[in-house]
């Protein structure tokens, strides 16, 4: 044999060597299909499901989904506003890199290079689908999609000013310009989102996350007939404000039944210890500029968990499909949620500026074919950050070395694995700089708050899960306060908000 034929012969002996690596890594070795998602976001869902530990959640279809795959018992999101939130999930970075903190900013008007999460799957010969909110509305990204993509009706770029001070007089007259009344009943500009609905007979199919889960339906179909490869997000509205759902789900909770939580209170109220910024003074989405009385939040409380159980219905609808249509087992499903909520704790009723674990922590559970872990809980702190580099690296997609989170692949594996990475919920109350940042391990649970309602808090979620008692003075705990404000100081350096600008109290 001749020496040119031996090294072409060698060369491709390399070629067809690098060609079947590729393949492996991307997921599509020879008689390997490439793996499906199927990506499934709820609005406004705190971790209110039976699995999770709920007394009065019944959420059949979602617990029984999160038995099968891997459920992560510590989730946290990045910023407690839809906007901010999807943004930072969708794009791998946290608002602390974008400065993204508010719902009419998009991110690809200040850093078009960036790609989201649907988009590089689409780049990389997904048909990519989407049913519902996956970005936030009227700032969809438009050009990740195959099908179902929306017009953006805002495309504001980021505002990156540079952080300045809220004086006390500021603070108060936003307060004072809508005193909270204590009579029954929303004020007529607040009736849109503070009230709840049970809806009965053929109106049930016209609802919004009806029709969401229709769709996705639809495409699931569509694609067993392509046998492309696809990216289905399908995202549902509720339980987000208005609480409007079947009566069939209102039915399961006999109003009577409902328990409201120990540190339930009429009105919007920092505990005892705690720094004033820990507690908006005003509420967002429930009980606006209104107290909230036990009869009324036992309703409303009744109306969110049916939000809650028309959500699993409309999951459960989708899992079928996915069954009849033989696509189970080569298809990725994730569930999670924007981010988290408070439903009366502290006299809250929302999720907008909640740095409280109801408001940060959310259910997340990944059901990945073949892993080991599948049937099992991760009790590892994660962030909502980490989901796209995990479904690039599990669907065998190039890794982006500018994504900040990290990918769950080895909990999937392994989900008891050693992982000592910390999650950091952030807030930015006046458009002035962040005001508050909380850093959550395994055991602890630090805030610190700027600007016109500092302080700091420490809590013990696992011998004080409802956070009444702040130790940060406690000398016991001086080493953990300090390691703990040292990594919240850093992630939010050069960032927050300034002193108020007079040394007026707050009280």
């Amino acid at each position: 044999m001749s020496k040119k034929i031996t090294l072409f012969l060698f060369a491709a002996m390399l070629v067809a060597g690098n060609g079947a690596m590729a393949q492996k890594k991307a997921g599509v070795a020879k008689g390997k299909k490439p793996l499906n998602v199927l990506f499934i976001m709820s609005d406004d869902l705190r971790a209110e499901l039976a699995i999770y530990g709920s007394q009065q959640a019944k959420t059949p279809n979602l617990d029984k989904l999160a038995s099968e795959g891997v459920r992560f018992e510590r989730a946290y999101c990045q910023y407690p506003l839809c906007g901010p939130s999807r943004a930072s999930l969708l794009t791998g970075r946290r608002p602390t890199t974008s400065n993204l903190y508010g719902n009419r900013e998009w991110f690809g008007a200040t850093f078009p290079d960036w790609i989201s999460l649907p988009k590089y799957f689409r780049q990389n010969n997904y048909v990519t689908y989407r049913s519902g909110k996956i970005f936030h509305g009227g700032i969809d990204d438009t050009e990740a999609w195959v099908t179902g993509g929306e017009k953006r009706q805002w495309s504001n770029p980021i505002d990156s000013s540079a952080p300045s001070a809220v004086s006390a007089d500021e603070y108060w007259a936003k307060f004072s310009e809508s005193i909270p009344k204590t009579s029954a009943g929303a004020e007529k500009r607040h009736t849109y989102s503070d009230r709840w609905q049970a809806v009965e007979g053929d109106s049930v199919n016209t609802l919004g996350d009806t029709k969401v889960a229709d769709r996705a339906i639809g495409y699931i179909k569509e694609s067993k007939k392509s046998g492309k490869p696809f990216f289905i997000a399908c995202g549902f509205s509720k339980p987000h404000s208005p609480l409007v759902a079947p009566k069939q789900f209102f039915d399961l909770y006999p109003v009577d039944k409902i328990t409201l939580p120990p540190d339930f209170s009429a009105l919007p109220s920092v505990p005892i210890g705690f720094p004033a910024g820990a507690i908006r003074t005003r509420n967002a989405d429930l009980f606006v500029d209104r107290s909230a009385s036990p009869e009324e939040a036992r309703a409303m409380i009744r109306a969110y968990l049916a939000c809650v159980s028309y959500v699993d219905w409309n999951v459960g609808r989708l899992l079928a499909e996915l069954d009849k249509q033989g696509l189970r087992e080569n298809t990725v499903i994730v569930f999670v949620a924007d981010h988290g909520y408070q439903l009366g704790e502290k006299g809250k009723w929302s999720k907008a500026g909640s740095l409280w674990e109801q408001g940060a922590r959310v259910p997340f559970f990944i059901q990945y074919p073949g892993a080991k872990g599948n049937g099992k809980s991760s009790p590892r702190v994660v962030e909502m950050l980490d989901i796209y580099p995990t479904l690039a690296d599990l669907c065998g997609l190039p890794q982006q070395k500018e994504l900040e989170g990290k990918s769950l692949k080895p909990l999937l594996e392994n989900p008891g694995q050693e992982w000592d990475r910390p999650a950091y919920t952030l807030w930015n109350e006046h458009g002035k700089g962040i005001t508050g940042v909380v850093v959550r391990t395994e055991k602890w649970r630090y805030a610190e708050y700027f600007g016109i309602g500092e302080g700091a808090f420490l809590t013990d979620p696992i011998n004080d899960p409802h956070e009444l008692v702040n130790l940060v003075r406690n000398p016991k705990y001086k080493d953990v306060v300090a390691q703990l404000h040292k990594l919240a100081s850093d992630y939010v350096a050069g960032k927050t908000e300034l002193p108020a600008t007079t040394k007026e109290s707050l009280r």
